[in-house]
């Protein structure tokens, strides 16, 4: 069952969308923690704040008939994020090249090699690893689902953004907060692209949980594929 009210109401919903991904923001800043400490630490915190302040209870359940368009997409965007760097785009040097300089930041130049790779197992252990794979798909996906689709794409429709209609679609503003979300990654026209996706996809269905299944889907397929390849550039 979905939860309305007035102005308290409003504020309870606006923290428990706000605050999980603001706090996964604040604590990437944490300088004393190693990478892969630092992501476990995110996700057992950020894990808490959903259970605790519950941002689904604004939302009914997954619809069934809703789940293949959310699989498909989600298998869309993890397309949509790994081909322009597999071995189909290696063997197009050109258009591989100008990916790499012009599609993934910073701009201008091809993305220097990482100097290591700190969720690979040789270098902070199988658990951590397998702590960030989980991380990626079981809580910062509906974490940003919540925050990006869930509340500010409506709230840029208006400040009483429980009241939006979540079928309500405002190309503008749906581009606008996939570019800024795009812009959260490296790789900021994939992200853009899968805002798009993900954005269209609560939009026909207004089925958040679908949006959040699907981006699910995105990070466990690509973290998947990182952990069997080896791809680690990827996280």
């Amino acid at each position: 069952m979905t939860e309305h009210g007035g102005p308290t109401e409003l504020g309870k919903a606006t923290l428990a969308h706000v605050a999980p991904f603001a706090a996964w923001l604040a604590l990437m800043a944490l300088p004393a923690l190693a990478p892969a400490w630092n992501y476990a630490l995110r996700t057992a915190a950020c894990l808490a704040l959903l259970a605790w302040l519950r941002p689904g209870r604004w939302y009914g359940p997954l619809g069934a008939g809703h789940v293949p368009a959310a699989l498909l997409a989600g298998l869309g965007v993890f397309a949509l994020w790994v081909l322009p760097e597999s071995g189909w785009a290696l063997r197009h040097p050109a258009l591989h090249e100008a990916y790499l300089r012009w599609a993934v930041l910073p701009f201008g130049r091809p993305p220097a090699p990482p100097a290591s790779f700190p969720y690979a197992p040789e270098a902070c252990g199988w658990p951590l690893t397998l702590v960030r794979l989980a991380g990626s798909a079981l809580v910062i996906a509906p974490i940003e689902e919540f925050f990006w689709r869930g509340f500010a794409y409506r709230w840029m429709l208006a400040k009483d953004f429980l009241r939006v209609d979540p079928g309500k679609l405002s190309w503008g503003w749906l581009l606008a907060v996939s570019a800024v979300f795009g812009f959260e990654h490296d790789r900021w026209l994939a992200g853009i692209l899968a805002g798009l996706v993900y954005g269209l996809l609560f939009i026909r269905t207004r089925d958040l949980r679908a949006a959040c299944l699907a981006h699910l889907v995105t990070n466990l397929l690509l973290g998947g594929y990182v952990v069997m390849t080896g791809t680690w550039g990827f996280w």
